[in-house]
């Protein structure tokens, strides 16, 4: 039963990647059918962003009392809701409007899948776990790449996507009762390793924020979570964009194209798994970020090559694959597994706040100076990345992470 509940919870990983990446892709179109400028999609995926804050913030209450599994179906099912309602959108005023529980259908999902697989299982099945959201954020730029041919029919995408969404949820619905069945102890141990393993309960007194942000390492994670976010969502919002206007693709090659960076990640997260349980946590952030960086600067060559371009997304795809997951997976070690699911709602609030704000301010950006700045824009967060991930590992000493 419990292994497949793995399945399930896999499952429930691609339908949260499904939607992220099919504005980024659909944009170059969808832009000039709603009449409105090419920096609007930052206004729609900052809406989206601010709703999976809100509901980050409030899943450690929502999971106590409802269960983990509970609110996975229901997320997802808000979710293709709203997939179906961007596709009926007249215009960007009711599109925005959809984006409410567009986004609000993915915070509370993302916070309890990531904390149920960090408390019990291994650091492998994380890196897995993230790998089938990179599937679907890799499936959905693909069928609207298919979409956008016949006609620029963006519209036909995302019902397509939202078909997979209805797909999914049933098999989560149907799936509950496995939630209560062989539910396995934790896999992490508190401070004194001979103590028992401590699990959060509706009856335990919940973390208020500024509880959290006392926490030695805790504001260091929220702000590498926000550099990480801001990066990945940067990239994967304008990098049709940046093909089209910087390097001259077409736009239904660019969106097919995109999805090389959700590739990149899907891969390379599978073979993150491969090895995570042998290089550890912190092992893996390094890695990533040195294999990040040279992808960025891949992209930064002043040359008109397309094909730099494209190996250059798979290249920041490949190193941005283990450093989610591995942040994530060392939570319960670094900071206990009794406050790991308050920490986690947290850290997914952080990282959605770098999602809301910093690929809208690349699009005031792009069409105040120049488009041509994509590059240089991932590569400071790039660094900031670095700096707080290696001041991380300094303040907070467990094995999980060093």
């Amino acid at each position: 039963m419990f292994s497949l509940l793995l399945v399930v919870i896999y499952a429930a990983f691609i339908s949260l990647g499904l939607p992220d990446s099919l504005i980024g892709s659909a944009w170059p179109v969808m832009h000039g059918q709603l009449h409105v400028p090419v920096s609007y999609a930052g206004v729609a995926t900052m809406i989206i962003a601010g709703g999976t804050i809100v509901s980050s913030l409030f899943s450690d209450r929502l999971i106590r009392r409802f269960g983990a599994g509970l609110v996975t179906a229901a997320s997802v099912l808000t979710t293709a809701i709203a997939l179906f309602g961007f596709s009926f959108s007249p215009n960007f005023v009711v599109l925005c409007l959809w984006a409410v529980p567009y986004g609000l259908g993915a915070g509370a999902v993302d916070a309890a899948l990531n904390n149920y697989v960090a408390l019990h299982y291994k650091s492998r099945q994380m890196n897995w776990l993230h790998c089938f959201w990179g599937v679907g954020a890799a499936i959905s730029p693909a069928i609207m790449g298919g979409f956008l041919v016949r006609n620029n029919n963006w519209q036909g995408g995302y019902r397509a996507v939202g078909y997979l969404q209805i797909g999914l949820t049933i098999v989560l619905f149907l799936s509950l009762p496995l939630w209560q069945l062989n539910r396995p102890r934790p896999k992490v141990a508190p401070t004194n390793a001979d103590a028992p393993t401590k699990m959060t309960t509706a009856a335990e007194p919940r973390l208020s924020l500024p509880q959290i942000l006392r926490m030695p390492g805790v504001v260091t994670a929220l702000v590498a979570f926000f550099a990480y976010c801001s990066l990945e969502g940067t990239t994967g919002l304008w990098a049709s964009s940046y093909l089209v206007q910087a390097k001259g693709v077409a736009p239904d090659v660019a969106a097919r194209f995109a999805s090389l960076f959700f590739i990149g990640i899907t891969v390379g997260r599978f073979f993150s798994g491969l090895v995570a349980d042998r290089w550890g946590d912190h092992q893996l952030v390094r890695v990533g970020i040195s294999i990040l960086l040279l992808g960025v600067f891949l992209l930064i060559l002043p040359v008109q090559a397309t094909q730099l371009s494209l190996i250059g997304l798979v290249v920041i795809g490949l190193g941005c694959a283990p450093i989610y997951p591995a942040i994530i997976h060392a939570t319960p070690m670094n900071f206990g597994a009794e406050n790991s699911q308050a920490i986690i709602g947290v850290q997914m609030a952080s990282a959605y706040v770098g999602s809301t704000f910093m690929p809208p301010l690349f699009g005031v950006l792009a069409s105040t100076f120049s488009i041509g700045l994509y590059p240089v824009y991932l590569l400071i967060f790039a660094l900031i990345l670095l700096v707080m991930t290696e001041w991380l590992s300094q303040q907070v000493l467990h094995k999980a992470w060093d």
